[in-house]
């Protein structure tokens, strides 16, 4: 299940939010007003831009309509719908104040971080005012010490570990997160957040830690049911760097066969630190569009991390478990040129999956299941993508049980909108039939609000709802993004 499953089970134990229910209850307070024109949803009026102005300063604010519009969509095929005006503010200051004015005059407000989102979830549904956080990229401060540091929303993967390059740290991608027994497979990248509240205060959430209790601990104040705040800060828990890295990829002669070397290979207990699924369309694809000669085959991308003893020892124990299930055609790349040529096609899966198709807008499913059930859904899903005629591939994070179909639709033929919709209801169906999860990492968004139902049940939605209804009383959070 989702994280927000398991939402309601967590509040009462943690005090930050306890805090901010109770302080929500006066947040009505402020007037209303409404700055929104009546005659154009999402208009907003001159003054209204003038008063934003004065927060962040002329050059900082834009009602053009170019910048509207490319805040108004991310890559789904969702679309596009502008926000009223977009704002870059520079600091947490200049963020509480815009938060505040909005919720004053009772416009919404939209979050903007890269606009890479697949569901939808930057449209200004109601118009209001996009929050481009990305000038705030400032590193506030490393604690090599305790293996964390804390920056500001703007600061990309990339970026940081630049900065931590001379510290013997890294920040791995979610797929490369080492793995161990005593934590959450899918541990969340930010032990703790530092979020604006709607009014526009400042509410830190608690500190996530390993818990032998049950689960992680989700960051509420965002993604529970619509956004519920800004992120303005998030402390990130750090990794030391790997003596040594190997990568490689392996031809499988089936999905099958692919994904149950996924399987044998995490229940033999080999460290990895990623491994990843390419169908055949998507491998034939990346070998377009980043010129690469691997065969057009099911294909597992690997990674290790360790001592080069080590590594000598996982590589020869993976080899074996693939060779028994048919696996041929290793490529292992050792040296950090090979290795970055590698993952970068890997990373450009969604652009090359759209060049199969030009023209066309690119939908992509997302659902995460126990990894038990991982082979009997992949392979179930290819032979229904296989049988819908649709334009697709299917790669994905199968270490920890999570795959994304990537269809390519013209969204002009309301038929074929009709199919990708509805393969994208029936997987999510499957997987929760399997005791998944119909989105294991994008979200809801714009179209998963049935299936999210269908997964947490009323009593869930509605635990959503009066939480939403509390911290965002007038609905203006990016309203009915979700519910």
């Amino acid at each position: 299940m989702g994280w927000c499953g398991h939402l309601a089970t967590h509040l009462s134990a943690h005090p930050a939010m306890a805090s901010l229910l109770r302080a929500a209850a006066t947040w009505g307070l402020f007037p209303w007003r409404g700055y929104c024109s009546r005659g154009t949803q999402g208009e907003l009026s001159k003054g209204f831009v003038e008063a934003l102005k004065a927060v962040v300063g002329s050059p900082h604010v834009s009602t053009a309509a170019a910048d509207r519009e490319q805040h108004g969509h991310d890559e789904s095929m969702h679309r596009c719908q502008p926000p009223g005006a977009v704002v870059w503010p520079q600091n947490v200051e200049q963020v509480s104040r815009l938060a505040a004015l909005c919720y004053s005059q009772g416009v919404p407000i939209i979050p903007f971080g890269t606009g890479t989102g697949l569901e939808g979830g930057v449209c200004a549904v109601q118009g209001g005012v996009c929050i481009n956080l990305t000038h705030m990229d400032r590193i506030l401060k490393l604690d090599p010490e305790d293996f964390c540091v804390v920056v500001e929303p703007g600061v990309t993967r990339k970026t940081l570990n630049t900065y931590l390059r001379d510290s013997g740290l890294w920040f791995p991608t979610q797929a490369q997160t080492p793995r161990s027994a005593a934590w959450w497979p899918r541990q969340p990248p930010a032990p703790m957040l530092c979020a604006m509240a709607r009014c526009g205060t400042t509410c830190s959430t608690w500190r996530w830690c390993c818990l032998a209790a049950g689960c992680f601990t989700p960051p509420a104040p965002a993604g529970t049911s619509g956004t519920l705040g800004l992120i303005t800060a998030a402390t990130l828990r750090l990794h030391p760097a790997p003596e040594a890295t190997v990568a490689a990829t392996c031809a499988f002669p089936s999905v099958q066969a692919a994904v149950d070397t996924t399987v044998h290979i995490l229940q033999a207990a080999l460290p990895l630190a990623r491994i990843e699924f390419l169908d055949e369309v998507m491998m034939d694809a990346c070998n377009r569009h980043s010129r690469l000669t691997c065969s057009v085959a099911p294909t597992l991308f690997l990674e290790f991390h360790g001592s080069e003893r080590a590594l000598a020892e996982q590589i020869e124990r993976a080899e074996e478990i693939s060779q028994h299930n048919g696996g041929s055609h290793f490529f292992w790349a050792k040296e950090a040129e090979e290795r970055s040529r590698l993952w970068a096609a890997r990373h450009n899966a969604w652009y090359a999956a759209l060049a199969l198709r030009p023209g066309c807008k690119g939908y992509s499913t997302d659902v995460c299941v126990p990894i038990s059930r991982l082979p009997e859904i992949l392979v179930q899903t290819k032979e229904d993508l296989k049988a819908s005629g649709l334009t697709g591939a299917i790669v994905g994070h199968v270490g920890d049980g999570n795959f994304h179909c990537i269809l390519l639709v013209d969204p002009e033929d309301a038929e074929e909108l009709r199919r990708v919709k509805a393969f994208g209801e029936h997987l999510g169906r499957r997987a929760l039939a399997l005791h998944g999860t119909c989105t294991g990492e994008h979200g809801i968004g714009l179209g998963k609000r049935q299936l999210l139902q269908e997964e947490v049940g009323a009593v869930g939605m509605e635990t959503m709802r009066q939480l939403k209804a509390t911290l965002d009383p007038r609905g203006l959070m990016n309203p009915g993004k979700v519910l």
